[in-house]
């Protein structure tokens, strides 16, 4: 069993802070792979689980979407 499929089993927050998954949100379990579990959110939705601006996940998105073009290409 992985570590985020037990903190989602057991509902118990993770505390290991250098995992690169980790991140300040206690109602996903402090888990980016439980938080993007829950489906589509707005952008300011994301922001707020991360803690950065709608802006800045847009600019992220943008980045990340040319990126992967790039790849295909």
């Amino acid at each position: 069993m992985k570590c985020y499929e037990m903190h989602e089993d057991k509902k118990i927050d993770c505390q290991n802070k250098s995992c690169r998954h980790w991140i300040k949100c206690d109602n996903f379990q402090n888990c980016t792979l439980i938080a993007s579990k829950k489906g589509p959110m707005s952008l300011q939705e994301i922001g707020n689980i991360m803690g950065v601006t709608r802006m800045r996940i847009c600019q992220m998105e943008k980045r990340i979407v040319q990126k992967i073009s790039d790849i295909i290409r």
